[in-house]
């Protein structure tokens, strides 16, 4: 550790007499900014493009801006209210070059330009439900997955980690998604290239194969209108992310380094040592006393840890001729706080943007890869270092690696839990993963008719994930099968061709404005699933091989789509779309094949009426109404509509000779399955005052999925399996969103800005039979600690996974009554038909806060989020906080959640509505302070500072609403710095 130390900072040492150097090669530019009365403005932030240079002006409007190196060089300078303007300059080396600049008062953010669905748009213009953020707004911090950068920042998208694992995945919902058994994750679009949700085995998460460093801008469609331009694949929404572009001038070189150390923020609340020694000696019976130990060992502690992490970038930014360029190396190492747990990433970006014959032809050509090692520490022992007897030391001398371990007889015990270190460092689990996307994008103007453009998009997504586990014969976790030794490998290759034609046009004689497109798409999906034998430790007797060296799952899709906005008057905008999507997933033999996406805008910008207009207080005022349908064809498998065969359990089987060979049965199916679609209805007001200060926008949606995808009852004596998996089901999301932004104050030498977005969800299921059944429900939300238990369901009239429980009866004490509950059905006995639906983890509100202060050269910045109306399941304690487990009858002491104390149950109470929590927070996602000093800029962060909830648990932000043995989310404080020259 102490080498890798030393080694960051030699470099940076190093970095420092570069710039160094590079400052005696330099000169400076001076100016002033003034407004078109040649009134100074103060406060205007004026930057070298490609740079860290920059400064603000001060009372008089000048600035100074020292150490540029000699050369041309692009000098911006931005003010809220006002248009951002840029001009160009040459410095030379010792002398400094003088500069003025006039902006002109103007809604800067009405005019920003915004991406679509192949295209852009002014905002102001906008007449979809789309939100945009841009890399000066994103989360701080070791980030290490893209999704991460806009946690708690956009209304409607709600981001939840898998927990605490470096790279860990997210749910990723825009709109609570439109699905109960297909995918409810949105279409990523990065550089216009639409990524596979698929897996990639060998990473925890695939998102985190992009770097976050190489990203621009997200901007997040919610509303149909700004979907169905990507038809089948947009009902859960669609991100697109742009990725940075090449500069301008000489080379600008930029290196940022992040450093940081992970702590455990929140463990399970356990019992002591000292309390399960007093609770085994006042009711165990002798030789479950004669079973504790003499330790005081906290599980928790012994399997977590600190952890480092450094995340490291260098980049080049410039232009040669004709060609923007930009070229990015990243270095990312990061320990997780379980013990061996590591993710190890470089990855490489590389820009060009030539453009050729006076500016007609441009092409861009983007490339993206990365490789990734990772150690997987086994999470299983997050459960067992929960329930593990605290009396009992880490070590012990035996066969088993000299780890204690509880026994029956020669082997180890099945029915107790594992030693948590030695699951930990008996297992060695490695997996590495390849990645490679990108695009080539051409696009020409026609010189004969300059409104007419062609468009040709080549796409490509490519990546390998492989790894192995090896555990040892002598270690217990595998000890019946004398060890472990597997492999696993997967590839994946995505292609996309698109080509379409826009034509623009402004027709001044009759006011009015033409913005049309009209494309063809070709998007081939496969993926290879290699498989091969597992064997015991010595490598050589096999514990399972595959039927098949492997398979090869393919889909296709094919697609035309256009679009129309048509703007009269510049303030009443017609905006329609279409998209028709043929998909392999679905039979050939009939119309479910294709699919028809249209949706429809209406948008009136009301403050470019004559008498708003010449309004000093009101900037903007906007109206946008809304109708499309999108589709859904991630529908799980690729073959749905085929007949397919499952293989036998091992009680049927047939003998052939002295061989018995595995029966194969056949599986319901549905030939006509086909897309889930969803209509979505939006009503949207944007408004602005004085000149954007303050800005916002409301949104109330609703969304009807129907022909969605569920389980359904067959007739038994059908030959097939008695369930079948069909169109059937239909669902409801209404909801409103609220974004407010604000200038609160902008002067000389202070500005504070300010974000805050609320969003107001409700969701229900309101049909699931193919006939008229109000008690039908559909089983979802397995639980630990029962085979087959669950405790949640699908059901008409109800929101998706609502919890299904016994009502808890308590007694005069408060205490709960073990076993007794309300005979809600007044039968005179408690059955499964005294279950009813309570509560459900999707929260009713989300709130994002966001807010940076800045005084001179020093940044003050904080993001909090907030969730309402989120219950839990707490399965920790309904599976451990008993007597039974912590005495238990088979042969071994375990330990328990203090809530034992409270609840003093003897035996498992798995569906007691008493364990459904309340688990509304508030967070502090992140706490920042930086100082620019020019070329410099260091910073200072903390991430995960805290949690305010009533929820006792380590984290109440489980998406699934189970909590059991989450991968905790640790506290991350970093160091970091900033270098440009």
């Amino acid at each position: 550790m102490r080498r890798f130390y030393l080694k960051n900072y030699v470099l940076l040492l190093a970095m420092m007499l570069v710039s160094g150097f590079a400052f005696a090669q330099s000169g400076s530019i001076s100016g002033t900014v003034l407004d078109t009365k040649r009134e100074s403005l103060p406060g205007v932030s004026v930057t070298v493009d490609g740079t860290t240079v920059g400064t603000a002006t001060d009372m008089n409007g000048a600035f100074k801006l020292n150490s540029v190196s000699a050369g041309t060089h692009t000098i911006t300078a931005k003010y809220i209210g006002y248009t951002t303007l840029i001009k160009t300059v040459t410095v030379t080396a010792g002398q400094t070059t003088n500069v003025e600049f006039l902006l002109t008062a103007e809604s800067q953010s009405l005019n920003e330009v915004v991406v679509i669905g192949y295209g852009t748009q002014q905002k102001k213009e906008l007449t979809g439900s789309i939100t945009s953020i841009s890399s000066k707004d994103f989360q701080k911090g070791t980030i290490t997955s893209p999704e991460q950068l806009i946690n708690g920042k956009l209304p409607g998208v709600q981001i939840v980690s898998g927990g605490g694992q470096p790279g860990a995945g997210s749910e990723i919902r825009i709109r609570a998604g439109a699905s109960l058994n297909a995918s409810n994750a949105p279409l990523i679009v990065v550089d216009n290239v639409p990524l596979n949700n698929e897996s990639i085995p060998g990473v925890a998460n695939p998102l985190t194969l992009i770097n976050p460093n190489d990203i621009e801008n997200f901007t997040v469609l919610k509303d149909a209108n700004a979907t169905a331009i990507y038809g089948s694949r947009a009902s859960n929404g669609v991100i697109l992310i742009t990725t940075k572009k090449g500069g301008s001038g000489k080379p600008q070189i930029n290196v940022t380094s992040q450093n940081s150390i992970a702590t455990v923020a929140r463990k399970v609340n356990n019992l002591s040592a000292a309390e399960v020694r007093d609770y085994v000696n006042a009711n165990g019976t002798q030789a479950q006393k004669d079973l504790l130990g003499d330790a005081n060992t906290d599980w928790q502690k012994e399997i977590f840890r600190n952890a480092f992490t450094t995340d490291n970038n260098v980049s080049v930014t410039g232009k040669k001729a004709n060609t923007p360029y930009r070229l990015n190396i990243g270095y990312l190492n990061q320990d997780g706080i379980l013990m061996r747990d590591n993710m190890n990433r470089v990855s490489g970006a590389l820009t060009l943007s030539p453009k050729f014959l006076d500016n007609h032809l441009k092409i861009d050509l983007n490339l993206k890869g990365s490789y990734s090692r990772s150690t997987f520490a086994n999470q299983g022992a997050i459960g067992s270092a929960i329930m593990f007897d605290p009396t009992q030391a880490v070590n012990a001398e035996n066969k088993y690696g000299n780890y204690f371990e509880w026994t029956s007889g020669d082997v180890p015990n099945p029915n107790a839990p594992r030693n948590p270190v030695a699951l930990i460092e008996q297992r060695d689990d490695k997996g590495r993963a390849a990645r490679s996307f990108g695009n080539l994008q051409v696009d020409y103007t026609l010189p004969f008719l300059p409104e007419l453009r062609a468009n040709v998009n080549l796409g490509y997504d490519i990546s390998r994930g492989q790894g192995t586990t090896v555990i040892p014969d002598f270690a217990a976790q595998n000890y019946a099968t004398k060890g472990l030794r597997s492999r696993y490998m997967n590839d994946i290759n995505n292609k996309v061709l698109e080509f379409f034609l826009a034509y623009k046009k402004d027709f001044k004689s009759i006011n009015s404005n033409l913005d049309a497109i009209a494309g063809y798409g070709y998007y081939d999906n496969k993926r290879t699933n290699f498989a091969y034998a597992s064997y015991q430790f010595d490598g050589t007797t096999a514990i399972s091989n595959p039927v098949f060296p492997y398979d090869i799952p393919r889909s296709r899709l094919l697609s035309y789509y256009g679009r129309a906005i048509y703007t009269y008057a510049g303030k009443y905008i017609l905006s329609g779309t279409v998209r028709t999507d043929g998909s392999s997933r679905f039979s050939p033999e009939n119309r479910n094949r294709w699919g028809v996406f249209p949706s429809g805008a209406f948008t009136w910008r009301i403050s470019e009426e004559p008498m708003l207009k010449s309004s000093n207080v009101l900037s903007d005022l906007k109206l946008r109404l809304s109708y499309g349908v999108t589709g859904q064809q991630d529908i799980g498998s690729l073959y749905s509509y085929l007949p397919n065969y499952a293989k036998s359990s091992n009680e049927s089987q047939y003998q052939f000779g002295n061989e018995f060979y595995y029966m194969y049965a056949p599986l319901a199916y549905d030939k006509d399955i086909k897309w889930e679609t969803t209509a979505t209805s939006n009503i949207g007001l944007d408004f602005g005052f004085l000149n954007g200060r303050l800005a916002g926008k409301l949104d109330v949606f609703y969304k009807k999925t129907k022909d969605l995808l569920a389980v359904v009852n067959i007739p038994v004596g059908s030959n097939f399996s008695n369930q079948l998996l069909t169109n059937v089901g239909n669902m409801e999301n209404k909801g409103v969103e609220l974004e407010l932004n604000g200038s609160i104050i902008k002067s000389k030498k202070l500005n504070w800005d300010m974000g805050f977005n609320f969003t107001y969800l409700q969701n229900k299921v309101t049909n699931l039979t193919l006939v008229d059944n109000p008690n039908y429900f559909q089983q979802a939300g397995s639980i630990t600690g029962a085979t087959g238990n669950f405790i949640q369901v699908h059901t008409a009239g109800k929101a998706p996974f609502s919890y299904y429980v016994y009502k808890q009866v308590y007694g005069t004490d408060g205490k709960p009554l073990e076993g007794v509950y309300e005979d809600l059905n007044g039968d005179g006995s408690i059955t499964a038909s005294d279950r009813y639906f309570y509560k459900s983890p999707a929260p009713k509100f989300l709130m994002g806060f966001s807010t940076s202060l800045n005084y001179q050269r020093w940044t003050l910045a904080t993001v909090l989020r907030a969730s309402l109306g989120n219950y839990m399941y707490d399965n920790v304690s309904s599976n451990l906080a008993t007597r039974s487990n912590l005495l238990n009858p088979a042969g071994s002491i375990n330990n328990a959640p203090v809530e034992f104390l409270n609840s003093g149950f003897t035996i498992n109470q798995y569906n007691s509505d008493y364990f459904i929590r309340n688990a509304s927070f508030l967070k502090m996602d992140n706490l920042s302070l930086s100082y620019n000093i020019g070329r410099y800029n260091f910073s200072a962060n903390v991430q995960n500072v805290f949690v305010v909830s009533k929820y006792k648990g380590v984290d109440p932000e489980i998406f699934n609403g189970i909590d059991y043995t989450l991968y905790p989310r640790p506290r991350i404080y970093t160091l970091g710095v900033n270098v440009g020259f």
